[in-house]
Parts: C-alpha cells; structure tokens; sequence
C-alpha cells in the first residue's frame, strides 16, 4: 500500500484533554530532545494525514498551531475524545492518539493503517495489554462507543468485543518497535525523568 493509499479517509486525532494531575504540568508541552511531546505528535501526523483535530478544552494552549480543536462531546475521559474524534472528523477512519507519547513510531503508525480494511478498529495488543490511544477506528465505532459513554463506563476497550477488532500482536508489533518505545507515556515527573535519563544515558 502507498503512502497515498494510507493517508486517504483517516483523519488524525489527537487527545489533549486531559488535565496531567499526576505530572503537576502540562504534560503535552514536556520537551524531549528539545521538541515538546505534543509537536512530535502532531509532525508524524502532518506527515501522515492530510487533517488533523485535536479534541479536548483550554484550546488557547494550541493557539500557533493552526489545528482545528474540538470540546468533548462527553468531557472527562479517552473513550469521550475517541467518541467526539469519530464524530467530528470527516472521514471514516481516525487514527488517534494520547498527547503524552514521547516517541511516536511512523513505521508503526503506517502499519496500523494499512491493515484497516474490513475492520471497525486496528488495536495494538501488547504484553501489557490493548493500546487504545495509538490506535486506528471507523465510524462505525460510533455507536457502540456511545452506549457505553451513557451508561457511565468510560473504559477506553470495553466496546472492543462489539466490533470488529484486529489486534497487532507484541510479535508484529516487534517489526516496527524495536527499541519498545512506541507505547511509553508519560503520566508522572518519575515516568518524565525516566525517559529523559534513559536519552541522556
């Protein structure tokens, strides 16, 4: 599949509503090598897709980037921004993303992307379990997502056995990780210096 072929019909999604307690800052513009975690984000997606949404509040803190920003449709959680993603993007895919992923993998992003035919999600399933903020869903999520938003479980992969998932296993997901970074987050100023020692080591 082509590079033209991948970036058709997906609209990048990136989450930045969270309110980063655990970090005492916002963790979106932590920098790594220099470069914020956000704007590495958003560089592998202008590379990938051709629109990008950010979905979540406090939008003036992407003033400068010229995105387009949505509220959440239900404030308060993941599941809620993969909802408003899927609701506000105008194609049938989206491929989002958390704003907290230091080293987001272009190989690995393409390969997710590639594999979406005939499914309703493409999941990365590592030894530590689903992936679902680095990860590809259709339209047709909508639904099923929104159910569980109204009966009160915000569980990022409870809707995951309603649809038709592809699980990327730890063993295909090797090909493309092979420092096991793509899925490294950072939640706490211990996750945050553990990255930052493991760069300047």
């Amino acid at each position: 599949m082509t590079s033209a072929d991948i970036r058709d019909n997906i609209t990048g999604v990136v989450l930045v509503g969270g309110k980063s307690r655990r970090m005492g800052q916002d963790k979106a513009f932590l920098k790594v090598n220099g470069v914020a975690i956000f704007e590495r984000i958003v560089e592998l997606f202008r590379e990938s897709f051709p629109r990008i949404l950010l979905v979540g509040d406090r939008e003036e803190r992407f003033a400068g980037y010229n995105l387009a920003i949505v509220p959440d449709i239900y404030p308060g959680s993941a599941l809620g921004g993969v909802y408003t993603g899927l609701c506000q993007a105008e194609t049938d895919y989206v491929f989002v993303s958390s704003c907290d992923l230091p080293f987001p993998n272009r190989e690995l992003l393409r390969y997710l992307c590639t594999l979406r035919n005939g499914y309703d999600a493409v999941v990365p399933l590592t030894e530590h379990g689903y992936e679902p903020l680095f990860a590809l869903y259709a339209k047709s999520c909508l639904e099923p997502i929104r159910e569980l938003l109204e009966s009160g479980n915000y569980c990022a992969f409870a809707y995951y056995p309603q649809v038709n998932a592809r699980y990327v296993t730890a063993e295909e997901l090797a090909r493309f990780d092979r420092d096991g970074r793509a899925f490294m987050n950072v939640n706490t100023p211990e996750d945050f210096a553990k990255i930052t020692g493991e760069i300047s080591g």
